[in-house]
């Protein structure tokens, strides 16, 4: 079988964007923990953007969380009301 070539994937630009201001974050804001578990949900299983995936796992390291963590506030987060400005509006951010 034939080895899967490395994907770049279309929301790259604007992710490489937000990894990089969550990895200057040394005091996280709501929004931050919801973004990065949106990104790493979002690149899980994703072929490529190697990069943003492991920076993404430095700036869970360094906030001190596992991924179970994260994505238990992050409910929290959303269940109490919007992350998200409405700037966003409109924008489906989630492909």
């Amino acid at each position: 079988m034939a080895e899967k070539k490395d994907q770049q994937h279309p929301q790259y630009t604007k992710d490489r964007q937000i990894v990089n201001e969550l990895l200057a974050q040394a005091t996280p804001n709501n929004r931050s923990y919801a973004d990065l578990a949106r990104l790493i949900i979002r690149y899980r299983e994703f072929l490529g953007a190697r990069d943003i995936q492991k920076d993404l796992i430095k700036v869970l390291n360094s906030w001190k969380l596992n991924e179970e963590e994260l994505f238990a506030k992050s409910r929290d987060i959303h269940a109490i009301g919007r992350v998200y400005m409405v700037q966003d509006e409109g924008q489906d951010d989630w492909a």
